[in-house]
């Protein structure tokens, strides 16, 4: 199996289900239509979004994002280390654990950043060239050999000073466990390019429980099964915390049981930085 596509045991019937408090169905139809319509407009403003400076350009990506987790119904609290508006100088290694495709307008929306996507993604009508055009990243993920190429791609960008935003499990999860392990490959590329290691922790709440499941969007489960689960789901926050940077040396300490040397070191410690119930931090803002 290739170290890009490893395979979660989440299946929709066993973890994609909301069982609290329901919105009624004109209220879900009307965030679902805000959402989709929202989406659009940000995909067919990409070309003109690019002709801005990277200062704008950040701006823009960051409201757009949070506007669209927004529009779906969705609150957004961000916890942690305050975050920089600034580009990193020697670029910076975001990651995060991974339980739904809101995952990725939640961390542009604190860090904007160039995404990386399978490759299959290049070829879709519009989407396609549109993601190309913003910088995604295309790994081969069905293909062990073509790692080594990969690994460089994210290096030379982070080195280049881009922010570079991957989701290390390599597949999503349901959350309610601890999920799959992180894969070592992307933080070679962080110390290949001497680029810092910033842990991203991602669980979606309402007001009375762990909600992992009504955002979750696992296996085979259709795309609109899951917007239709976000959009019923009353109450839906997802929480952000922002974890302390680990610096992408070849030897990196313990952490509360990862740590260790190399690559796989750096991995073990952001995933236990991001499993650890003891890694939350103080409240910054709730935005609603």
């Amino acid at each position: 199996m290739s170290a890009w596509l490893p395979v979660a045991p989440c299946t929709p019937r066993d973890c994609a289900h909301h069982e609290g408090a329901r919105r009624p169905t004109p209220h879900a139809v009307a965030l679902l239509v805000a959402g989709c319509s929202l989406t659009l407009l940000g995909v067919l403003s990409v070309p003109a979004v690019l002709l801005l400076g990277p200062a704008w350009r950040d701006l823009l990506v960051r409201r757009w994002a949070r506007a669209v987790v927004r529009a779906f119904g969705v609150r957004v609290r961000v916890t942690g280390l305050p975050v920089g508006r600034g580009r990193p100088p020697a670029g910076e290694l975001v990651v995060a654990n991974h339980v739904s495709w809101l995952d990725i307008p939640l961390v542009a929306g604190v860090f904007p950043a160039r995404m990386v996507a399978k490759s299959e993604i290049r070829t879709w009508p519009l989407l396609g060239p549109l993601a190309a055009l913003g910088g995604t990243l295309f790994i081969e993920r069905d293909r062990l050999r073509a790692l080594p190429d990969a690994v460089r791609a994210l290096a030379g960008a982070l080195a280049s000073g881009s922010r570079v935003a991957v989701f290390p499990q390599g597949s999503t999860w349901c959350g309610r466990s601890g999920g799959g392990r992180f894969r070592a490959a992307a933080f070679q590329a962080a110390i290949d390019a001497g680029s810092a290691v910033r842990p991203v922790r991602i669980r979606y709440r309402t007001a009375t429980a762990n909600a992992a499941g009504a955002a979750a969007f696992v296996g085979d489960d259709p795309l609109a099964a899951s917007l239709w689960r976000v959009v019923t789901a009353a109450g839906l926050t997802a929480e952000i915390h922002v974890l302390p940077q680990l610096p992408a040396v070849p030897a990196v300490p313990a952490v509360r049981g990862g740590g260790g040397t190399g690559r796989r070191g750096l991995a073990r410690a952001a995933q236990s930085a991001v499993a650890s119930d003891s890694a939350n931090l103080p409240a910054s803002s709730v935005h609603h």
